[in-house]
């Protein structure tokens, strides 16, 4: 039997985030924001920390710098339920930070790489992350000390029987492929934005980037913010609606809060359509506080809103299209 429901190594950090700061950032001048939230960060983190919270067992590998970050970060881990035992800190290196400054439509993201980009294979417990049913990769294109070896590494936990989901986040050098092409054959789940997905597909349309990707990956699932989100089988597609909210904090992690979700229910064998419904309301969750696991770790909140929103996910707007 399994040790996890799902394995994760990727990178840890905390996000810092502003809010009120004006649309345009004059130089020489001290600008006020409105509030702020220090908070746990990185794509990979968040996706451990909520589906720990959703009721998965989850392993998470990951390098932390040895400061005070690295330890408010592994320790919210920890709180949430997740096994940390193979998380690394290095010395002579300082734990990455992303600062995030929202606005009405739009965000500025700024990330100080440090310890995000220095996970190894030579830090990696391949029986640890082998000991789960599945698999997860986030943030694809920041892993640059794991990219060339991914091939490999996922070769190996697929012989051991895992399936394997991988998000791969924006890319900061504006390439989207880095070796990516031959990575993609080895994942079961894509868990894209629209954006992301064209960009990766190289097409300038959702429909031609999906045939593309399915070609590569048995199933796709993109996530359209307020659309929802659509699962993808060959030319088959599956709609499932977003969650409707009257008030939306930010947005910070709610893709990997999607993320979370759905894998919650993948790896218990749910239906596609319950995956997906799961996903919408897990980023939904995610946004109604600040980041991206302030909701999840409220356990009252977090239990109140799953149960209260769950049956307007059971909507007619879902179907499957051939």
């Amino acid at each position: 039997m399994a040790r996890f429901d799902v394995t994760i190594a990727g990178e840890l950090n905390l996000d810092l985030i502003l809010y009120g700061l004006p649309e345009a950032l004059p130089p020489e001048r001290e600008l006020l924001a409105t509030e702020m939230m220090l908070t746990l960060g990185s794509s990979s983190a968040i996706v451990a920390h909520n589906l720990a919270s959703l009721g998965c067992k989850v392993g998470f590998s990951s390098c932390l710098g040895q400061d005070d970050f690295g330890e408010m970060a592994l320790g919210r881990l920890r709180a949430a339920g997740v096994e940390v035992s193979t998380v690394r800190q290095l010395g002579g290196i300082k734990t990455g930070l992303t600062v995030i400054l929202p606005r009405e439509k739009w965000r500025n993201i700024l990330t100080y790489l440090g310890a995000i980009s220095a996970l190894k294979p030579e830090h990696l417990d391949m029986e640890y992350l082998a000991s789960s049913r599945h698999f997860h990769l986030s943030s694809y294109y920041l892993q640059r000390g794991l990219q060339a070896h991914l091939p490999r590494l996922f070769r190996e936990l697929k012989s051991a029987g895992l399936t394997i989901s991988m998000d791969t986040n924006d890319d900061p050098d504006g390439i989207w492929e880095s070796g990516l092409s031959e990575v993609l054959p080895l994942v079961d789940v894509m868990l894209p934005n629209e954006r992301e997905a064209m960009k990766i597909a190289g097409c300038d349309n959702l429909e031609a980037a999906l045939s593309r990707l399915t070609e590569l990956v048995p199933l796709v699932v993109v996530k359209m913010g307020a659309q929802g989100a659509l699962a993808c089988r060959g030319k088959a597609r599956l709609h499932s609606p977003a969650v409707k909210l009257d008030e939306v904090i930010d947005p910070v992690g709610a893709g990997d809060s999607f993320d979370a979700g759905f894998l919650s229910e993948f790896v218990r064998g749910a239906d596609l359509d319950v995956c997906l419904q799961k996903g919408n309301l897990a980023g939904a969750l995610s946004t109604t506080r600040p980041g991206g696991t302030e909701a999840f770790r409220d356990i009252g909140y977090r239990e109140n809103f799953l149960r209260d929103h769950w049956q307007a996910l059971a909507s007619p707007d879902s179907r499957l299209k051939t």
